[in-house]
């Protein structure tokens, strides 16, 4: 009876771990130098919850999740705060071609979901793409660098989530009578508050996310059939849709790189695949359902956002667009419940990310690819939680919406070019097609410098924020292995 007690708290972290999309490459282990106590569990493992289900058929009944589970972590690791932020951004690059930008992003994220899948089931253990990166390449240099790219881009994704919630926020509730000082502090207080929720109460974090899940995709569906009745009945705008208001080639892949970021979030369903039912049929269908069901949703949000207004308006509130998409069907109301929705989206996002970064911070200073500093703890927390949310704070209110997105896009489609090129590599083991691995890294690599070449002429914060966000990783773990090779030799 202990031990079946035992197993089934050991599937209640699992299933935590893998139901947020920044707990992604969350290494869950147990420490073998400190008692396996139920206590010593739940300190180092307790993450957020992606749905009903997975909580009740792991939870309660200890059962492996279905299908439906997987694909409800997937989605909810995509569509968290990431569309909310840069859909105004999207159209303000593509024009009438968004819905096209979204589906280059979406092809991109598909291909890439392959590997994961084929990886997943190959190495089902927790750990996702930090498992994949050091089996391939050992715990090297190369290894820590791309380990702690991870971390950063975490970082990044949080100044755009704080980002999203001060523009939409500003447009709620003026504090000050300044939007721009609004902006700053609805963005930097919902950073602090998400540190002292993570520090005080990670249950609390638990029921937000659960919440929000539910009410952002019910939310999102709605605003889509409500949104193409309005079309049928105000179809003055649909004309934006045509192919000559599309941006030329160039400009829809560079929008659709620019926006990657709202599709980081599949690769979140490797941490659930060793607790998934009939995985060797599951797997695929998991990555592909997910993300195909989320190219969809957000194709189809972009064609009510770019139907329903016309370009001024959408440049004008690009910041809080899709609430403004809202107005034109139910006025004042649309635009009120959008905004909530986006608030609550981006919060809980926020809160997540703060708890899954600092989480993978720690376990990347355990490995060594981080100075042991990073193991300490403040309030009986990993002091990652605090320097992640500082420098989130000082990201946000420093830099532009565009730069920020083109840095989190940058990060996670050079990991992700690495994590197709090791599916490429084991393709054998994997006994998957070589060629979509090589496809997805080829594009991976295509895109990334597209993004960076593009946004180069009228983004260069962006692009020297990307391109110095990696070289300072890479630096990070150089001097790191020194340092440690040093001591290690006196």
């Amino acid at each position: 009876m202990q031990e079946l007690k035992h197993k089934a708290n050991e599937a209640f972290l699992k299933a935590l771990c893998a139901a947020h999309r920044t707990t992604n490459n969350y290494i869950f282990r147990q420490n073998k130098n400190r008692p396996t106590s139920k206590a010593n569990q739940q300190n180092a493992a307790l993450a957020l919850c992606s749905g009903l289900l997975c909580f009740i058929k792991v939870i309660l009944m200890n059962k492996k999740i279905g299908l439906k589970d997987a694909i409800s972590i997937g989605i909810g690791g995509m569509v968290g705060g990431g569309i909310f932020a840069v859909l105004g951004l999207a159209v303000s690059l593509a024009k009438g071609g968004t819905p096209i930008a979204f589906l280059f992003a979406g092809i991109i994220a598909l291909l890439t979901a392959y590997s994961y899948a084929k990886l997943s089931k190959k190495y089902p253990q927790d750990g996702g793409t930090v498992k994949f990166v050091n089996v391939q390449f050992g715990n090297g240099i190369f290894s820590g660098s791309i380990n702690n790219l991870l971390w950063v881009s975490y970082i990044v994704m949080l100044a755009l989530y704080a980002s999203a919630f001060g523009s939409y926020g500003s447009e709620l509730i003026s504090l000050t009578g300044s939007k721009t000082l609004d902006v700053h502090i609805y963005q930097s207080s919902i950073l602090i508050i998400a540190l002292l929720i993570n520090y005080l109460s990670v249950k609390l974090v638990s029921g937000i996310e659960s919440v929000a899940v539910i009410i952002k995709l019910l939310i999102l569906v709605g605003f889509i059939g409500v949104g193409f009745y309005g079309l049928s009945t105000n179809p003055e705008n649909l004309s934006q849709l045509s192919p000559e208001n599309w941006e030329n080639p160039l400009l829809l892949l560079s929008g659709g790189m620019v926006i990657f970021v709202a599709y980081e979030g599949f690769e979140l369903i490797a941490n659930s695949i060793s607790d998934l039912k009939d995985r060797e049929k599951n797997t695929e269908k998991a990555y592909f359902g997910a993300v195909g069901f989320v190219i969809i949703l957000y194709i189809l949000i972009a064609i009510v956002t770019v139907g329903a207004l016309p370009f001024e308006k959408i440049a004008s509130a690009q910041d809080y667009v899709l609430a403004k998409a809202a107005e034109p069907t139910l006025g004042q109301i649309g635009f009120t419940i959008i905004t909530i929705t986006a608030l609550i989206s981006t919060f809980s996002a926020i809160n997540a990310t703060v708890l899954g970064s600092g989480r993978v911070n720690y376990d990347i200073a355990e490995d060594d690819e981080l100075p042991k500093y990073f193991t300490h703890k403040f309030w009986n927390k990993p002091i990652g939680f605090l320097i992640t949310t500082i420098l989130s704070v000082t990201l946000v209110n420093v830099f532009n919406l565009q730069s920020i997105s083109t840095a989190g896009s940058a990060g996670f489609l050079l990991i992700f070019a690495i994590v197709n090129y090791i599916g490429y590599k084991k393709h054998k083991e994997l006994t998957s097609k070589k060629w979509i691995h090589i496809l997805a890294s080829l594009l991976c690599l295509l895109a990334f410098f597209t993004l960076l070449i593009q946004q180069f002429g009228s983004n260069k914060v962006g692009v020297l924020i990307s391109v110095g966000i990696i070289f300072f990783c890479f630096m990070l773990e150089l001097i790191n292995k020194k340092l440690i090779s040093e001591k290690e030799s006196k």
